[in-house]
């Protein structure tokens, strides 16, 4: 596993700031929670979350993307909390409707009701792991990160995503809530994919695959309306729009920093949309993404 190091330039030279891997204690675990949408773009629902089995999940949330996520800390290298987590993962689909009152009473019934079940997320966070805890996650098929932290001085935190697995459970997007709501009628973005002409199907690999290779760390992620590429949080979020023959790519810049383009760029802070991100962009030809690309690095890199 790599060693990171953070060097500090000051006056002309350079000293490298000692790092602390010590054993996650309460505090930092405070402080997650307190600001878990920044660090990973997760909306807070519960700490020490009691289940009926007499555990305790460390945080729970819900996502950008509205994926229930239970995040878990390793406090000691021989804690085993991947399958501790798994457990929780399989108690919380047999639980989906107290996860829902939680979201109901934080956020809102309309949250409650657009919670996507078909792939709740995992989240370990370490100081460490070992290379077999890596290799099991990527064995295991089910939504499973892994975060390793480093703090630096008592100022700078650092994440570093080792491992992230993407899978969906075999629940279908259009099968009725668990609280009892209506399914939503609105076309998926996978049925809006088999829509898409041989012009637009060739724009839309070409987009992906420049988001994918940003880099090894990010991971797709295909929701009931959007697709989202995200390292640890949302860079990027696509919709597909086949009756227009263009792509709607939504990214994670302030529209104030971006020289709008009329029919380019736009700023949607204001307007309703199912992507992540303030910013949106219309790709409608492979000029178009030849001009979007230098945004979607930026958006990767702050992301």
């Amino acid at each position: 596993m790599s060693d990171l190091k953070l060097f500090l330039t000051q006056d002309g030279s350079m000293s490298e700031l000692e790092s602390s891997s010590a054993p996650l204690e309460k505090g930092l675990q405070t402080q997650f929670e307190t600001n878990l949408d920044t660090l990973l773009g997760v909306r807070f629902l519960a700490s020490e979350f009691a289940t009926t089995h007499g555990g305790r999940m460390d945080t729970l949330g819900i996502d950008e993307n509205g994926y229930p996520v239970i995040i878990e800390y390793k406090r000691d290298r021989s804690e085993n909390v991947i399958n501790q987590g798994l457990f929780y993962l399989d108690w919380l689909m047999d639980h989906r409707g107290d996860f829902e009152i939680l979201v109901r009473d934080r956020y809102g019934k309309q949250a409650a009701e657009a919670i996507e079940w078909s792939a709740p997320r995992l989240i370990c966070i370490a100081a460490d792991f070992t290379k077999y805890d890596e290799h099991a996650v990527k064995q295991m098929g089910r939504n499973i990160e892994l975060v390793r932290y480093r703090k630096f001085g008592d100022d700078l935190l650092l994440l570093e995503l080792l491992t992230a697995v993407s899978a969906t459970t075999a629940i279908s997007a259009t099968s009725p809530a668990a609280n009892g709501s209506k399914p939503r009628k609105d076309k998926t973005v996978s049925e809006y994919m088999q829509d898409m002409g041989p012009e637009l199907a060739e724009l839309f690999a070409d987009a992906e695959t420049y988001v994918l290779a940003r880099g090894d760390d990010v991971t797709k992620k295909v929701t009931q309306f959007y697709l989202a590429y995200r390292r640890i949080k949302n860079f990027a979020c696509v919709e597909v729009r086949p009756t227009l023959n263009q792509l709607k790519m939504f990214l994670k810049l302030d529209p104030e920093t971006v020289d709008l383009e009329e029919g380019f760029s736009r700023d949607v802070r204001r307007i309703g949309h199912f992507g992540t991100g303030d910013l949106e962009l219309t790709l409608g030809s492979h000029a178009d993404l030849e001009r979007a690309k230098p945004l979607i690095l930026r958006s990767y890199e702050e992301s």
